[in-house]
């Protein structure tokens, strides 16, 4: 079946939207989760041409967790779980959007993104991954393993590298699917980060790409019409967490430049549309998962056009 319209929405599903802050890492509640997620693509995919990416934050931090636990050989690295977790998210993405579209043509690619070896990001780790530690919690665990810790809502969660991301090894092949009608699972986790060395040699580095930057060069990359960014909060607000909180409903990156926003959670996203509606003058819409629909159609969420 060949899509209308070939220039995609590319949506990106927030981990903590497949699975949310407080609940257990379980495959059920992830299913039921992910359940959700495909209700809101499936409505989407009835107007539009889809490409969907997701986070991975929780899972890969739990696999890194039960590696720490097997003492019969050395942890697998960052990267070798970005491909797992791609692999077991865009899995259950794929079964339960089958299901909700039948005889729709779903696939999950397993993708790399080139980073650079010498990104300043891997000095400073800022990208949150695994569940949520109370202070004490965090800070025997930061000692005991040599992890660094930061600020995440109301608790604390380790941190790790989060380099820029620069190329997409598997997008002409993205492209070629797009083209053919088939709605893409890609770029999960921000896709397994890789440096490419001067002849051409890849190899995985030990670090998780953010999510959202990925897909807005995804976005960037295939043209797209417009980027959904879905996560567990229903938009960008002023002064979020005090009194004087205010959503943004419709605004610019322009204006949405001269405000701070959470380096572990929404800054990255408000990073991503900026760059995304900047770099392409294609507008970017962040919200709740659930709203997927109306935050396209200007009733819900925070809608950034130029």
């Amino acid at each position: 079946m060949t899509s209308p319209n070939p220039r995609p929405i590319v949506i990106a599903l927030g981990g903590n939207a497949l699975l949310q802050r407080g609940q257990p890492p379980e495959v059920e509640i992830q299913k039921a989760n992910i359940r959700v997620a495909a209700l809101a693509i499936a409505k989407v995919v009835q107007e539009y041409s889809v490409v969907v990416t997701h986070g991975n934050g929780p899972q890969v931090g739990l696999l890194a967790l039960q590696g720490e636990c097997e003492k019969s050989c050395k942890p697998y690295p960052l990267d070798v779980l970005g491909a797992e977790t791609e692999g077991m998210i865009g899995y259950l993405l794929e079964q339960e959007l089958r299901n909700q579209l039948p005889g729709r043509d779903v696939v999950t690619l397993l993708t790399q993104i080139v980073v650079d070896r010498q990104d300043p990001a891997f000095l400073r780790p800022s990208k949150p991954i695994g569940p949520i530690y109370d202070l004490p919690q965090a800070q025997q665990l930061a000692q005991a393993r040599g992890w660094a810790i930061a600020a995440d809502g109301q608790g604390y969660r380790r941190v790790v590298a989060s380099p820029e991301p620069q190329r997409i090894i598997e997008l002409p092949t993205i492209q070629l699917l797009v083209n053919s009608g088939a709605l893409v699972v890609c770029a999960g986790g921000g896709g397994i980060p890789i440096v490419v060395d001067e002849a051409g040699g890849m190899q995985g580095v030990e670090a998780v790409i953010d999510k959202d930057l990925a897909a807005a060069l995804l976005a960037k990359n295939l043209q797209a019409q417009g980027l959904l960014l879905l996560t567990d909060t229903d938009g960008v607000y002023e002064n979020w967490g005090t009194n004087y909180s205010h959503r943004f409903e419709r605004t610019t990156p322009k204006n949405l430049r001269r405000y701070r926003f959470a380096e572990g959670s929404m800054g990255p996203k408000v990073e991503a549309a900026c760059r995304f509606v900047e770099g392409t003058g294609q507008w970017c819409g962040i919200g709740q998962l659930g709203q997927a629909w109306e935050i396209i159609h200007r009733q819900g969420g925070t809608m950034i056009t130029p």
